[in-house]
């Protein structure tokens, strides 16, 4: 067992492969042809990442993030930066602006400052976010929800 799927389960967070779950989501990656990149904890990065594939971030990074797979930031991480993924998940502390396709979860300890923008979202009870949040439904034509 991996650390990301421990940290997990110690999180209450795992879950079989088809749950609904995007912490679960991310410890299978059963059929992806790209292995997650990862910045470890005790490192520090600035400036631009992008690519296809999967983004763990377990250190310090500063800039910008693009990806067509999903960022996982793990608890103690700290994230000055804007990220667009698919699917976004926050353990650590995040201060910029989210943009997600899917869906962005915010774990118990994740700490996010800054404008979301995504297709689902949940926070866990004691996770702080500040900022504005918009929910948008894909094809559905209606205008975007805004909650404050």
């Amino acid at each position: 067992m991996g650390a990301l799927a421990r940290t997990l389960r110690y999180l209450g967070l795992a879950g079989t492969p088809e749950s609904e779950s995007l912490a679960a989501d991310l410890t299978a990656h059963r059929g992806s042809r790209y292995e997650p990149a990862a910045l470890g904890a005790g490192l520090v990065f600035k400036g631009e990442l992008g690519g296809d594939g999967d983004f763990h971030i377990g250190g310090r990074f500063e800039g910008d993030i693009n990806v067509t797979g999903r960022v996982l930031v793990a608890e103690g991480a700290e994230v000055d930066a804007n990220i667009n993924a698919r699917a976004i998940v926050v353990g650590g502390t995040v201060r910029g602006n989210l943009s997600a396709v899917t869906r962005v979860e915010i774990l118990p300890t994740g700490v996010l400052t800054g404008t979301l923008r995504t297709g689902s979202f949940s926070a866990a009870d004691g996770a702080e976010v500040k900022g504005e949040i918009w929910i948008e439904r894909p094809g559905d034509g209606r205008p975007p929800e805004r909650r404050a």
